[in-house]
C-alpha cells in the first residue's frame, strides 16, 4: 500500500525504503534535505554513513556531526559543545547520525551530488590518476571507463584503506581507492 503525503506529493513508503535502509543513497538524500532548507537532519547509524559524513564535515559541507538517539535530536550548539554520547550494544539500535547543514547567503553550501561508483560499476583508481582528476583533466581508468575531471568548487570523495577521504586528502596521503561521489 502506497501512502502519499499530500503536502509534498512524495510517496512516503518509497521514500522511507530508499532513504532509511542500510545502503542509504546519501548523495540524493542530502540534495533533498538542502532543497527543503533544513538546519539539521539525521541519517541511519552505519559505519559508511558516519565515515562519509565525517569526510564531508572535514571538507566544510556540514557545520556539525554527532550521534544521538532518534527521540532527542541535538541542537546545533550541542553538536559542537557537548562531548559525543557513548555508543554501547544496548543503545546502538536507537542511535542516529545528526548532521548540521551549512548555508551561505540563504543558499546551501552544496546543491548537487552525483554517484560515481554504482552497484554494477565500481570505479577505482590509483594515486597517479587522482592528480589528473583533481587538476580538472578527464582520466581514462583501467576499470570503469572515463571519469571527468573536477570543476571549480567540486569535491570528490574516495573510499580508501585510510577511510573515506576527499581527493585532496587522498593525494596528500598518497593513496588511491574507489571513487564514491562528487559534490558541488
Amino acid at each position: 500500500m502506497k501512502l502519499i503525503n499530500n503536502a509534498t506529493n512524495i510517496d512516503t513508503t518509497w521514500y522511507s525504503q530508499q532513504y532509511d535502509s542500510a545502503f542509504t543513497p546519501l548523495h540524493r538524500y542530502f540534495e533533498d534535505v538542502n532543497s527543503a532548507r533544513l538546519a539539521i537532519t539525521s541519517v541511519s547509524n552505519t559505519k559508511y554513513n558516519l565515515l562519509l559524513a565525517l569526510a564531508m564535515h572535514r571538507s566544510g559541507l556540514f557545520s556539525g556531526v554527532c550521534r544521538s538517539p532518534a527521540s532527542s535530536p541535538p541542537s546545533l550548539e550541542d553538536m559542537v559543545s557537548k562531548p559525543p554520547q557513548v555508543v554501547t550494544q544496548s543503545n546502538v539500535a536507537r542511535m542516529r547520525i545528526w548532521l548540521g547543514l551549512k548555508y551561505l547567503d540563504g543558499e546551501p553550501v552544496f546543491s548537487k551530488a552525483t554517484l560515481v561508483t554504482k552497484p554494477g560499476r565500481v570505479v577505482s583508481t590509483g594515486i597517479h590518476k587522482l592528480g589528473d582528476l583533481a587538476q580538472g583533466f578527464d582520466s581514462e581508468l583501467s576499470r570503469g571507463g572515463t571519469v571527468g575531471g573536477l570543476n571549480v568548487g567540486e569535491l570528490l570523495f574516495l573510499g580508501t584503506a585510510c577511510g573515506i577521504l576527499e581527493v585532496r586528502e587522498a593525494l596528500s596521503r598518497k593513496v588511491g581507492g574507489i571513487l564514491l561521489c562528487r559534490v558541488s
